[in-house]
């Protein structure tokens, strides 16, 4: 029996009522299948919040959300009943092979930069003339993407999370960004988050990654299999890179090498977006891109709200919102991007360590206002390895725009003429704020307030 014939009549688990829950759920319910929705956090005539009220020998399977821990004791007892857990992207791909057979799937992950390269991938593949989504972490689900969908290419964006449950799914090609401290809470370690991420290589037929990248470099030389790697020095054989002011292609040019595009076709030109540009054009040219074409949709490609985003300039200062530097990682690439920043930093640490952060960065900071729960983690890095850097932490009382408004009356009594005042909190926001946006959102409506914009 077919998969989809199957579900008629059956009985499923979805763990989860967020996003992914609801997409799995609708599309199993028209299916014909007899759902259950579990989440820990909401109960309604829909959504239950134990195991209690279900045969466990009675479900088909289960399809987890992404944010759920392998070790969650639901999770544990249905998978102790003998169901199958599926993650999204395998549940996507069982109905893919049924329904939209053809239908070609390439990925990508990496700890920072992933939203920006899948966007750039599906940007690079439309003005190739190919009908491509971005989909997965970013935007619609997968399961939205495949039945009825006319779309030929799916570029699916894939966090640890999602690898950590996927097996199933396969992908004509897989980029790796960079690999990172981030989410060590959920995933128990370093190590462990790292074997997540680098699961991708496993699950593609074309894997390309990025060799500037230490840790993923570490990882590339324990691969039992071959890759093609992006650098920003002069590539070698089988590599994309940088040659002066161009980006050359060495892997999949017919000739020995072909140029890809220049480095003023990527706006900002600074180096982690030239290299995202570098890992969507090594997708996209796995799947039939020109080179003309990526290069055309650069010129015309911004980055999202949110990121590196220039929320107002006056009298030689610059605003910028990076709310999206939810990680050490990320907040070091906005600070290497500035000379003179006054750094906006805190929330969430999600389990990271700050002091590679400051270690690295502490020239370009000439004060710093911390905010959050782990305020005091980024300010004892501070005090211990940059003990020159001026220091505002802000008690945890306020949230939203309050707490941004006292934020930013304090940069704007420090900045002057030259200075950056720079949101890249390197944490996450959910303690003092609804999500990142909503962060970024504050900090620019503040900021327009107070300057009377």
């Amino acid at each position: 029996m077919k998969f989809l014939e199957s579900l008629k009549g059956s009985q499923t688990l979805i763990f989860g009522a967020g996003v992914t829950g609801t997409a799995a759920a609708e599309f199993l319910r028209d299916a014909g299948s007899k759902v259950h929705v579990i989440d820990e956090k909401e109960e309604s005539a829909e959504v239950i919040r134990s195991l209690e009220k279900i045969s466990l020998a009675e479900q088909r399977f289960a399809v987890v959300s992404p944010g759920w821990r392998p070790d969650n004791p639901l999770v544990r007892s249905a998978r102790g009943a003998g169901i199958e857990i599926l993650s999204e992207i395998d549940f996507a791909w069982r109905i893919k092979n049924e329904v939209n057979p053809g239908q070609i799937w390439v990925s990508l992950t990496g700890t920072n930069g992933k939203t920006t390269a899948v966007q750039m991938a599906e940007a690079m593949l439309k003005a190739s003339g190919i009908d491509a989504k971005a989909c997965g972490n970013v935007g619609d689900t997968a399961i939205a993407n495949v039945a009825g969908s006319k779309h030929t290419h799916l570029i699916l964006e894939l966090s640890s999370f999602q690898l950590s449950w996927s097996e199933v799914a396969k992908f004509k090609a897989s980029a790796l960004l960079n690999i990172a401290e981030d989410h060590i809470d959920w995933h128990g370690s370093f190590a462990e988050y790292a074997k997540a991420k680098f699961k991708i290589a496993k699950i593609c037929e074309i894997f390309i990654a990025n060799s500037d990248d230490s840790v993923v470099k570490t990882g590339l030389g324990n691969l039992d299999r071959s890759a093609i790697t992006y650098t920003l020095n002069t590539p070698a054989q089988g590599q994309i890179g940088l040659v002066e002011e161009l980006i050359v292609d060495r892997a999949f040019a017919t000739g020995d090498a072909e140029v890809i595009f220049e480095l003023q076709d990527v706006k900002p030109a600074i180096p982690h977006n030239v290299s995202n540009a570098m890992a969507a054009s090594g997708l996209a040219l796995s799947v039939g891109a020109k080179p003309a074409a990526i290069s055309s949709s650069l010129k015309s490609f911004h980055l999202d709200h949110h990121r590196l985003e220039v929320v107002f300039e006056k009298e030689g200062v610059r605003w910028i919102d990076d709310s999206k530097a939810t990680n050490p990682h990320a907040a070091k690439a906005a600070l290497y991007s500035q000379e003179s920043a006054i750094w906006i930093a805190g929330g969430l640490a999600k389990g990271a360590d700050m002091n590679e952060l400051v270690k690295s960065t502490s020239k370009r900071i000439k004060s710093a206002i911390l905010i959050g729960t782990d305020a005091p983690l980024i300010e004892a890095a501070l005090r211990k390895y940059a003990p020159q850097i001026p220091i505002e932490t802000l008690s945890l009382g306020k949230t939203g725009m309050e707490l941004m408004r006292e934020v930013v009356h304090l940069a704007n009594h420090q900045a002057a003429s030259g200075d950056t005042v720079l949101l890249a909190p390197a944490c996450a926001s959910m303690d003092q704020f609804k999500d990142y946006a909503d962060r970024g959102q504050c900090f620019a409506n503040a900021v327009k307030e107070a300057l009377d914009v």
